[in-house]
């Protein structure tokens, strides 16, 4: 969130010394659903239940942009890997009794718990399944961030100064 905002927030104090021709309240308007979409798809649950494993959203984030799954964990059968179009590998429930494959969640807190949890409740090994996302990509990502808010900063800085 902290990065969607760096890149964002400098654009109607930009747009006032610019003089572009998109309102600054639009972009404010814009920014603001912006962020709330980006909280709604980044409010991802994952719900760990005696019977079964599912992923939801909250009740206020509408089913028709972000749909949920539950999969009983008697129905899961083994964990298929697929490699990414960047290189890395993310895996999918699959059940002999559906055809839809369902993703594993892997950018969770507590990775190697759901890991133990799911080798547990199917019996399948997951000792090679590792997350997605290495923490120092976070710090990495994290640093630049704080860099760009620094660089954010002066530029709204300088934008005020200007139209002052």
């Amino acid at each position: 969130m902290s990065l969607y905002l760096s890149l964002t927030l400098p654009l109607p104090f930009l747009a006032k010394v610019t003089s572009v021709s998109i309102s600054p309240l639009i972009l404010w308007t814009g920014i603001i659903i912006g962020f709330l979409v980006l909280i709604g798809a980044l409010s991802e649950q994952v719900l760990l239940e005696k019977d079964t494993i599912k992923v939801t959203y909250p009740s206020w984030v509408p089913s028709l942009f972000y749909k949920g799954w539950s999969l009983p964990w008697s129905k899961i059968t083994d964990l298929k890997s697929r490699t990414t179009g960047q290189g890395g590998l993310v895996y999918y429930f699959v059940s002999h009794e559906t055809q839809t494959a369902y993703l594993l969640p892997m950018r969770i807190a507590k990775f190697s718990c759901l890991m133990n949890i799911v080798n547990e409740k199917t019996g399948i090994d997951t000792t090679n399944i590792h997350p997605l996302s290495k923490p120092w990509m976070y710090l990495i990502l994290l640093g630049l961030t704080l860099l760009l808010i620094i660089v954010d900063i002066w530029t709204i800085a300088t934008a005020i100064s200007i139209v002052s």
